[in-house]
Order: C-alpha cells, then structure tokens, then sequence
C-alpha cells in the first residue's frame, strides 16, 4: 500500500513538473527573442562600421589586432556574431512552434543567460489549456513509471526472501 502511494506521489510529482514545460518554454522564447533583437543591433553597428570603411565583417574582425584591446575586442565581437547567429538560428526553428514541438526542440533551449534569466522570473502556475494538461498526463505517467520501477527494484530483493523454499 505504500509502495502505491509512493507511486503515485511519483507520478503527481511529474505531472506538476512538466505541466510547467509550455508556460516556461514561452518565457524562454521571450527572453530568447529580445537576446536576438538586442545582439542584431550590436552586429549590424559593427558591420555598418565595417561597411563604412569598405570592409566585409571578416576583414574588420582580421583588421581588430596589434594590441592587446583590440585582440580583446576581436574575441569579443567573434563571440557576440557566434552566439548571434546561434540563437537566430533557435529562434527561428522554435518561435512560431506549438509547445509539443517546442518540447520535440528542446536541445534548442540551451543558452545558459537565457534559461537563468527566464527561470528569474518565471511564477509556476496551474495550466488549465489542453497544452498543459497533455504535459502533466505525460508527466504523471513518466513519473507514475520512473518512481514504481525504482520502487519495484529496491524492494526486489526483500521479496525473494520472503518466498517459500521450494524443497
């Protein structure tokens, strides 16, 4: 009987945590979506400057060398178009997504600034659209099976003891 309690407190478990999932995901997009709009003004200031002085934006980051600011700067700005172009890319595939498929992406919600400053403000709630409850029906399963398995094994050996010698 407590086994089945536990289980079932497993599966309650899981289904609170992955309801979360479609709410969340819509913050990271939010966050993910001022990332972008706030790095394409940084790179198209660096590639206006470049543009300018009739260089491509590879040859102003080459051009960026011979002391130890510009070296720096070089790096910086290398990283900043990297992670530019990464993050367009995510916000392309999963900006216009359903939260299934946001869920089928969910390599795509890696960015570590990005998740810490939605988790910041994120407020768990009781999702009451279809979304919501179809995540926290899979997660009561997945939890219901996880925690019943890791029950089912840790309780395995006691259970062989208790049987009847076969003689």
């Amino acid at each position: 009987m407590i086994l089945r309690a536990l289980t079932l407190a497993g599966g309650m478990a899981g289904a609170a945590a992955t309801s979360q999932f479609p709410e969340f995901s819509q913050q990271y997009i939010q966050r993910l979506g001022g990332a972008v709009d706030a790095m394409a003004e940084v790179v198209a200031d660096f590639d206006a400057s470049a543009k300018a002085v009739g260089l491509t934006q590879q040859d102003a980051l080459a051009q960026m060398q011979g002391t130890d600011f510009l070296d720096r700067r070089r790096a910086d700005m290398t990283q900043t178009i990297g992670r530019y172009e990464a993050l367009k890319a995510n916000l392309a595939e999963i900006k216009d997504a359903g939260p299934f498929t946001r869920a089928y992406h969910l390599p795509r919600f890696s960015d570590p600034q990005i998740a810490k400053a939605a988790w910041a403000e994120y407020q768990p709630a009781m999702p009451l659209n279809f979304a919501g409850i179809s995540f926290a029906g899979i997660g009561f399963l997945l939890g219901l099976l996880l925690l019943g398995l890791v029950l089912k094994l840790c309780s395995w050996p006691f259970r062989h003891r208790n049987a009847p010698d076969a003689a």
